[in-house]
């Protein structure tokens, strides 16, 4: 047995993986579907030469993120591309709202709300690694960025307030905000909607939200590689269905839901504890619809073509219209639709002159509704002629996304609603929030801070917990993922 065995191989389970190996521990990562790489897959869903992200497909965070950073995808091998256009919001009347990598382009193109979006977005654009460090920390030991913190709050609390988007005067900048905000799959008013609205809408001007040529597998892929270049192993089609089989290890990390390491752990686990997983609650869902396109997007809107994500919503109003109806269990007459097209930077997709498409449709939790229609509907709305593309299409209702991922319990792809309370308390109110009960053993996925994106980070912080105190090394683990040769206390 490894010294150290990771359950799940997302990108925070193969962080995890990766750290401990560069520390000069044998690990192994057990993965129980056949491919490896959790959030961040890529398949042919719909037909042969098409290739599909089967979860997450635009990158924020892969130019980001701490570890991202410090791992250095690009000198794994990892060719990341960025769209012109971070992102775009089609609104009706043919006209769309664009975020340009360049803010200043931006601004240009919402006329009147230009200074408005320069003075919410300006100062962070500038501080963007501190935002990012305190985006990304364990929300226990904030970094000291105390100009940023404050940028930071200070637009927090203005936009989750009822005076939210009241800086505006138009339609098209608060469309834009709160399409970022609804990622966070519930209220666009809520403070980790709006958190994540100020984070990633940073990043689309601070650097762009790339793809990576040839799916978000490079992703993982690379990881991997690097972890079996330590001499670590990555086995896949393998599912643990009992601690015992783990036992031998001198740690083990959980990338996996809290539902997921109850099932295994089971009894091991302390009452309290296990009750408190088990109350741990699950979030608002999404219905993934893929389509394999005979060519482009025939979008209305000027610069939408240029957009690797869009949002595909109407106006402020309808966007918060949507969200509140899934909150409330029900399905939205016009339901929020993400959508990316990584055709428009990476021509490895797709046979020549032919586009694949991605898109998310929020849904209640649970649901085996296919909405595929109204999905069609909506990017129809927005670019007449669409439907006339599709060559064929492959849907995953909510209900069936554990089948591929069983950290998205009945749809939830952030592994654990988005509340306030449940953002910070992740997955349970402790000051460690990666230890369990069971001595070595840690929980390491979306379901602990600073929870769902494919940054690595929660990984890396129960790895430097591990390390610490299962094996007394004391390096950072950036340090170590910069070359720098384990140290012990």
């Amino acid at each position: 047995m490894a010294e150290v065995v990771v359950v799940g191989s997302g990108p925070n389970g193969l962080a995890a993986a990766v750290i401990a190996a560069r520390a000069g521990l044998s690990v192994r990562v057990l993965e129980a579907q056949e491919q490896a790489g959790g959030g961040s897959r890529t398949a042919e869903l719909t037909l042969p030469g098409f290739h599909h992200d089967v979860c997450a497909g635009a990158h924020p965070m892969a130019l980001a993120s701490p570890f991202f950073r410090a791992f250095d995808l690009e000198a794994h091998g990892v060719e990341l591309l960025t769209p012109t256009v971070s992102y775009a919001h089609p609104l009706d009347g043919g006209i769309a709202g664009l975020a340009w990598r360049n803010l200043e382009s931006t601004v240009a193109d919402l006329g009147r709300d230009g200074p408005a979006w320069r003075e919410m977005f300006g100062p962070l654009v500038e501080r963007w690694r501190d935002v990012v460090e305190l985006a990304m920390c364990d929300l226990r030991h904030p970094p000291l960025r105390i100009a940023a913190g404050t940028d930071f709050a200070l637009r927090l609390l203005a936009q989750a307030s009822p005076l939210a988007n009241k800086r505006f005067h138009g339609d098209v900048a608060p469309a834009m905000f709160t399409g970022v905000a609804a990622h966070a799959i519930t209220s666009p008013r809520a403070f980790p909607a709006v958190g994540a609205a100020l984070l990633l809408g940073t990043l689309a001007h601070a650097g762009g939200w790339v793809i990576p040529r040839g799916g978000s597998q490079a992703i993982p892929n690379a990881m991997i590689a690097e972890i079996e270049s330590l001499g670590g192993e990555v086995i896949t089609g393998h599912r643990v269905d009992d601690f015992a089989e783990l036992a031998d290890a001198r740690a083990v990390l959980f990338d996996t839901s809290p539902a997921e390491l109850l099932r295994i752990a089971g009894d091991r686990l302390p009452t309290r504890y296990r009750n408190g997983l088990g109350h741990f609650q699950y979030g608002n869902a999404a219905c993934k619809v893929d389509f394999a396109l005979s060519g482009p997007v025939p979008w209305t809107a000027p610069g939408a073509e240029l957009a690797g994500t869009l949002h595909v919503i109407g106006d402020a109003a309808e966007s918060m219209r949507a969200e509140d109806a899934v909150n409330a269990g029900r399905f939205a007459d016009r339901p929020y639709v993400m959508t990316i097209q990584p055709g428009v930077v990476d021509d490895t997709r797709a046979p020549e002159g032919m586009q694949t498409l991605y898109t998310y449709a929020h849904v209640p939790n649970g649901t085996d509704r296919d909405i595929s229609e109204q999905v069609i509907d909506q990017i129809e709305r927005f670019a007449p002629g669409f439907r006339d593309l599709i060559l064929a299409k492959h849907v995953t209702p909510a209900a069936f996304m554990p089948a591929h991922n069983a950290n998205y319990i009945g749809g939830d792809i952030s592994a654990g609603a988005m509340t306030t309370l449940q953002t910070v308390f992740r997955p349970l109110a402790r000051w460690n929030p990666y230890s369990t009960p069971i001595p070595g053993t840690y929980l390491c996925s979306s379901s602990t801070p600073p929870g769902p994106g494919v940054h690595g980070m929660s990984g890396l912080h129960a790895a430097q917990h591990l390390l610490r105190n299962r094996f007394g090394i004391v390096t950072d683990p950036l340090d170590l993922l910069r070359g720098e040769a384990p140290a012990y206390r």
